[in-house]
């Protein structure tokens, strides 16, 4: 056989992720040799959170990204990212050890036989709940470890492993993203707008209802499609790799004992929710909760003490690669900011803003925080950075400081379940072994939709509301 032919033979391969990040670092460090330097003073405010000072940008020492370092900036973004990475291991490794006593299984088992003919009603069940979570607390990257269980319910019910991941992303990040009382984003935002806390929470929990009905059906008609034709999964040839223990899969019923790990579970999800809307937890308690929740899950499935570590270390093994990706994702942010560029930006846009027509000053709003998420994907460090100027702008251009935050939840919301620069999803991904060009080609309609409905939200909160 010529080697032509051999060649001729070779399908495309779609780059692997580090690949794709890898890229976006180095078109990033290429991008400081053309954006000039530049930066705003910060001050701190009453929360002890940095905030731009509005009219204080000026240009600064240039500082362009050199060859070694783009290659520090790898290690930079991921000492930066470590406490995200440790959850990510940790969470993981908790459900390792869950796993191990083959409840999700049985619980599956159970659930197939119960949802016959039914299954599709389970998805606005789940989503609903995630979206509730998001648009309340704030849930984001605490909903990864669900994928662990979302996906193989979603296949074992017919469908596919790319509705078992949207029921989760897309639920979430639809509820996160047009949150009406979400403490990073709304909270964070008008508390530097001035605006009282979780004001105007009306009309935000309206548009909530609308933006997560649409999302739900999305994800509904995609599921049918796929129940009804199997190869019409984007995912089909994958799943099929998929493998399934089928004497696992034969279980009927939950014993007693899993029962009790199944309300282990339970009310460690209730006490996550207390935790966050009480007490404050962020990732740190969240992943102590769940480390607690694998022990006792280890001692209640009569675990032996080694099976309980040897559980949680083939957990980890299997979020390696996204947990990895959010320290990649940093270390574009981290060229941003050490390159004195990432408010040169910032500047260029507010001013692109400030010179449209009244009328479309709302949206010139919500365009620049949906731009700016894509190089600051966190949403209380986006409001940081964007409010400080956004909010003043309004009161210049005639938009009122609601309608502001609102443009910026929206905008800083609706990128991060395609972004490749939100390392969160790409993390995701990996865990559900979806690639991201599929997510893509799945989400990128959903995606069109939710930015036409925040389009929409905002000139009705600008024209008619506020």
């Amino acid at each position: 056989m010529s080697t032509e032919t051999v060649k001729a033979k070779k399908k495309f391969e779609f780059p692997h992720g580090f690949v794709i990040l890898f890229g976006l670092m180095a078109l990033t460090a290429l991008l400081t040799y053309v954006i000039p330097a530049g930066e705003y003073d910060r001050t701190t405010d009453e929360n002890g959170r940095s905030i731009v000072v509005d009219g204080t940008y000026h240009a600064a020492d240039s500082n362009p990204t050199g060859f070694m370092e783009l290659f520090e900036s790898l290690h930079i973004g991921m000492v930066e990212a470590a406490g995200i990475i440790f959850f990510i291991f940790i969470v993981g490794g908790t459900f390792g050890i869950f796993r191990a006593t083959n409840t999700i299984e049985a619980a599956f088992g159970s659930i197939t036989k119960k949802m016959a003919g039914k299954e599709l009603y389970l998805i606005p069940v789940v989503m609903l709940f995630f979206a509730i979570c998001g648009g309340t607390w704030g849930m984001a990257e605490e909903a990864i470890p669900f994928l662990l269980i979302a996906v193989p319910l979603a296949l074992m019910l017919g469908f596919d492993s790319i509705t078992g991941a949207a029921m989760i992303l897309a639920g979430v990040y639809a509820g996160f993203g047009s949150a009406f009382m979400n403490p990073f984003t709304v909270g964070v935002a008008q508390g530097i707008a001035g605006l009282p806390t979780f004001s105007g929470m009306g009309v935000r929990f309206v548009f909530w209802l609308i933006f997560v009905g649409v999302t739900i059906a999305y994800v509904m008609l995609y599921a049918r499609k796929v129940k009804k034709d199997p190869t019409k999964s984007l995912m089909y040839e994958e799943d099929l790799k998929r493998v399934v223990d089928p004497e696992l899969m034969q279980q009927q019923t939950l014993t007693k004992r899993q029962l009790v790990i199944l309300a282990v579970l339970v009310l460690t999800l209730v006490g996550l929710a207390f935790g966050v809307i009480l007490q404050g937890w962020y990732i740190t308690e969240i992943a102590a909760l769940f480390l607690i929740m694998g022990i006792v899950v280890g001692i209640i499935g009569k675990m032996r003490v080694n099976q309980i570590a040897e559980s949680f270390v083939k957990g980890c093994e299997e979020l390696v690669m996204g947990a990895l990706i959010v320290g990649f994702a940093y270390g574009i942010l981290t060229i941003l900011q050490e390159s004195h560029t990432i408010d040169t930006i910032l500047y260029a846009v507010s001013n692109l803003v400030a010179g449209l027509p009244s009328g479309l000053s709302a949206l010139g709003m919500f365009v620049t925080q949906s731009l700016l998420n894509f190089i600051v994907p966190s949403g209380s460090g986006q409001a940081a950075i964007s409010m400080p100027i956004m909010a003043p702008l309004g009161d210049l251009v005639g938009v009122s400081r609601q309608t502001a935050v609102l443009a910026f939840q929206y905008g800083d919301g609706i990128s991060n379940i395609f972004t490749p620069t939100a390392g969160i999803l790409l993390a995701a991904l990996a865990i559900a072994k979806i690639p991201w060009i599929k997510w893509m080609k799945w989400v990128l309609p959903l995606i069109l939709i939710q930015y036409a409905l925040g389009a929409i939200f905002v000139t009705i909160a600008h024209m008619f509301i506020w």
